[in-house]
């Protein structure tokens, strides 16, 4: 996705090769974002066992209100990997790591920054978010603590989102797997200890959160650090203080922070309408947006896999390279995809029978399911070409698309359908995740056509 001074026609790899490459890089980070959903399970069932449901409530309005904020910040993660990935195709050729260490240290100096003022902004921060949940008193004010204490792990767990972006860019997957089971691991253990057996319920698991978080990011420094490309340091003082190097990096990070608050506008939005549409939508909606969770999770292996191949083709200047990582990866994207909706089909309903005990969940859910059985095949090319434009740094394309898709997709056909109840508000998603997709891959094909011939 550059022209055709910037890249080459390069050799040609194995097909199968690539496979392996693809596999190799994919298969922890799948099982990585699998534990992810662990550790809120987790704290729901130690929680869950107190005496009052306050402390599971306030957990749940604690841990939605980091998730926003946090999450908000994921650019870290993601244009880590792409300029890593190109600065890794890059070193490949020229040997010189230089870049790959001033790419890691700036996006560091960047996340404990970021962290260190949401630090400082708390208080407007928590009373802002808690005034909008608008929950009772005792909730709130156990909400309130939790914030208070987690807020501290800011700076680690923004820096923790540049490691495992880093690692994913250097083709180092393990790394990652690594760095979450070990922080989840942590937060369960620390999670029942300081809950159950000491006694400090809602309080407890934001403490076992913000260990966790330290935790896990330096495991995350020795591993980055063990690496090849730091056996000898060659970044400066002045590298890290000259605002004129960090222009690229905040650049695509600018982008891709525009893109993440408008895709965060669009689930709370469409959580909103399911909830004044009724208690009972608001609770079959969270059912079904479980099904997306597993989706994403499966797919997302093969999307952060085609970051690092796409980013080392284009550090190689080798357009040859970059087509076949597309068709590779697209490949299997799609075959991950096509399973997904054969189990819905034939396992959607045991899986809802699953998540919920509600005769009335239960039913009404069964109703959406044809939803969520064409919902694989239609969101996958927008996991794709997020991986593929990703790895190319190409950041615009990614927050223009979003917006389009937002606010001439999503909220126009959510107003035109509302006759159609819920059916209207999933008409609404799935064709804002289709939009999104196609938009990226009518780009990426265009841009080949340009300037690949």
């Amino acid at each position: 996705m550059r022209s055709k001074n910037d890249l080459n026609q390069g050799k040609i790899i194995s097909n199968q090769s690539l496979h392996v490459r693809l596999w190799t890089i994919a298969w922890p980070l799948i099982i990585a974002n699998i534990t992810v959903p662990l550790l809120g399970l987790v704290d729901t069932a130690v929680l869950g066992h107190l005496d009052s449901p306050t402390y599971l409530g306030a957990v749940a309005i604690g841990a939605n209100i980091f998730s926003f904020v946090f999450w908000g910040f994921g650019f870290l993660r993601m244009g880590t990997t792409g300029l890593a990935a190109q600065a890794f195709g890059d070193q490949q050729q020229t040997n010189n790591s230089y870049p790959l260490q001033l790419i890691l240290s700036q996006a560091l100096m960047l996340a404990v920054t970021i962290g260190l003022l949401l630090i400082l902004t708390q208080a407007l921060l928590f009373q802002f978010a808690l005034y909008l949940i608008d929950g009772s008193d005792e909730v709130t004010e156990l909400a309130r603590r939790y914030c208070e204490i987690r807020i501290y792990s800011a700076p680690a767990t923004l820096a923790h989102y540049v490691l495992i972006g880093w690692l994913i860019g250097t083709q180092n997957s393990r790394g990652p797997l690594i760095i979450l089971i070990a922080a989840n691991s942590i937060n369960i253990v620390l999670d029942y200890w300081f809950v159950m057996g000491l006694g400090w319920k809602s309080d407890g698991v934001a403490w076992a959160t913000l260990i966790a978080e330290y935790s896990s990011a330096a495991i995350g420094f020795a591993i980055v650090f063990r690496s090849e490309w730091f056996k000898t340091w060659h970044i400066k003082y002045r590298d890290l203080f000259d605002l004129q190097r960090y222009r690229r990096l905040l650049q695509v990070n600018r982008h891709l922070f525009v893109r993440t608050i408008s895709l965060l506008f669009t689930f709370a939005f469409f959580t909103a309408q399911g909830a004044q549409q009724s208690d009972l939508v608001l609770a079959v909606n969270a059912v079904l947006l479980t099904f997306l969770l597993l989706i994403s999770n499966g797919l997302d292996g093969f999307a952060n896999a085609a970051e690092a191949l796409v980013g080392e083709a284009v550090g190689q200047k080798n357009t040859v390279y970059f087509s076949q990582v597309v068709k590779v990866s697209g490949a299997w994207s799609l075959f991950t995809a096509g399973l997904f909706s054969l189990a819905f089909w034939w396992l959607g309903g045991e899986i809802i029978n699953l998540l919920s005990t509600i005769p009335e969940v239960v039913t009404l859910a069964k109703q959406y399911l044809v939803w969520i059985i064409l919902l694989p095949i239609i969101a996958m090319p927008s996991y794709l070409f997020d991986g593929v434009f990703i790895g190319a740094t190409r950041s615009r394309e990614m927050q223009n698309t979003m917006l389009v898709a937002t606010f001439l997709v999503f909220l126009p056909v959510w107003w035109l359908s509302q006759g159609w109840g819920n059916h209207g508000l999933w008409l609404a998603l799935t064709l804002f995740l289709l939009f999104r997709g196609g938009a990226l891959a009518y780009l990426y094909l265009a841009d080949k056509k340009n300037h690949y011939k």
